[in-house]
């Protein structure tokens, strides 16, 4: 049994015994819920870094002792002339691949574009990096390492997916109605409110993506929609980068091109959505016709709905949402959760590009545990999410190949802006904001 495998059995074994407790009528306090998956989510941190760290102690001691020393101002396989770029204090050969530490005598984004055009004839690829203490650190990879990424596959299944995306969210949006169309097929354009906009969301987010790294000249796929013939009728959609990113600012763009689009698209499906929902009054308000989530879960939700609804949304009130709106607060939850700084989620890519990979990663760790105690203490949902992310998205992805030029004052701001969004979807409203926003407080 893989280690993965028994990390996965260890995170679920917890949520089951939860669930045959809860099925038993046994209630547990959401505080011990909370402690123990916060015990099993450490444990597995440990786990993981336990495997690969002993690991990787074994093999750094092996390597180092076979370090190769090089003449000053070359490297040991090709000759390529540095000296000028970089001021070697020291360098090893691990492996095949190069390590020189030393002091950069250019710019940083100067000194990369003489190093790339130097080793361009080479067989080694260079990286900019930081060691751990912060200090220019150029990396020589085998070039080889590089050539193995393929090209644009034919898009036919990305036309395929496309397509039956389309289909079973169409199929969800009418069941959302209350129409199944299996047995009433004349009626399918109930579901395309719903269908239509949430591809829209899905499809400018992963095509701000798609854009951002072409100009940057990264190559990638198009948009893979996942069609789920269920519940919301999709698992979203995502893009492959089939290369690494050349600097910060080109990760950066990339990470943020994605939500500011979907944004672009949820926010105004989201409001003029709530204009054409139903506000109920308590007596006429059952929980099988609440279709969203609770107008008090999210603060910009609970802001835009008091926006669009004005004087109708009033204590006790229940919103119907309409399709649009359903489809818009969805693209707003997607935009969230993909904005967490955790690995290679959006939010981490983001990270890694403002504060480096070393604190970012400090700051994925912090986020992980927020996520499963928002799970516990808001909204069950997040769980699931949670443990996807943990085993899928987790883990760093390849650095820029540049990593050390920082950003500009315009996409810092614009980093920030996107955190201060995730904020404002994923917090409850707070108390003190209750009475001014005229809604009801769940919470008293």
């Amino acid at each position: 049994m893989s280690r993965n495998l028994k990390m996965l059995i260890g995170c679920m074994l917890p949520l089951l015994v939860f669930l045959v407790l809860a099925l038993a009528g046994v209630r547990m306090p959401p505080l011990v819920i909370a402690l123990v998956l916060i015990v099993c989510c450490l444990a597995m941190f440990y786990l993981m870094a336990g495997c690969g760290g002993h690991a990787s102690h074994g093999q750094h001691h092996r390597r180092a002792a076979s370090a190769v020393e090089a003449e000053p101002g070359s490297t040991p396989d090709s000759g390529v002339e540095i000296a000028d770029v970089i001021e070697p204090t020291s360098r090893r050969q691990i492996d095949g691949v190069v390590l020189i530490e030393g002091e950069l005598r250019k710019d940083a984004d100067q000194a990369y574009e003489t190093l790339r055009e130097r080793f361009s004839g080479s067989e080694a690829a260079p990286l900019l990096q930081e060691n751990e203490e912060g200090r220019p650190l150029l990396v020589l990879l085998p070039r080889r390492i590089f050539g193995g990424q393929k090209g644009q596959r034919s898009p036919w299944l990305n036309l395929v997916l496309f397509l039956a995306t389309i289909a079973t969210t169409t199929w969800a949006g009418a069941m959302h109605q209350g129409v199944d169309i299996l047995q009433e097929p004349s009626r399918w354009t109930v579901g395309l409110p719903y269908s239509l906009s949430l591809i829209v969301i899905l499809g400018a987010h992963e095509l701000g993506h798609y854009f951002a790294a072409r100009a940057h000249g990264i190559r990638v796929t198009l948009p893979y929609f996942i069609p789920a013939p269920f519940a919301l009728g999709t698992f979203g959609a995502f893009i492959q980068l089939r290369s690494p990113s050349e600097n910060r600012r080109a990760l950066f763009d990339v990470g943020v091109a994605g939500p500011l689009a979907g944004l672009v698209f949820a926010v105004p499906a989201l409001f003029i959505g709530l204009g054409m929902s139903q506000v109920l009054p308590p007596g006429e308000a059952t929980g099988a016709i609440h279709r969203g989530a609770d107008i008090s879960s999210s603060a910009l939700f609970a802001v835009m709905a008091k926006l669009a609804l004005g004087e109708a949304l009033k204590e006790g009130h229940v919103v119907v949402l309409h399709p649009l709106a359903f489809a818009g607060w969805l693209g707003l939850i997607v935009t969230a959760l993909n904005l967490l700084p955790i690995g290679q989620l959006d939010g981490g890519h983001i990270a890694d590009a403002m504060f480096g990979q070393r604190i970012s990663a400090a700051i994925g760790m912090a986020a992980m545990l927020l996520l499963f105690a928002l799970g516990v203490f808001v909204w069950s949902g997040l769980l699931f999410w949670a443990l996807i992310v943990f085993f899928i998205a987790g883990r760093k992805g390849l650095p820029p190949l540049n990593n050390i030029t920082r950003l500009d004052p315009l996409r810092a701001a614009i980093g920030w802006f996107a955190f201060i969004v995730l904020l404002a979807i994923l917090v409850p409203v707070p108390h003190a904001f209750f009475t001014d926003l005229g809604i009801h407080c769940p919470y008293l």
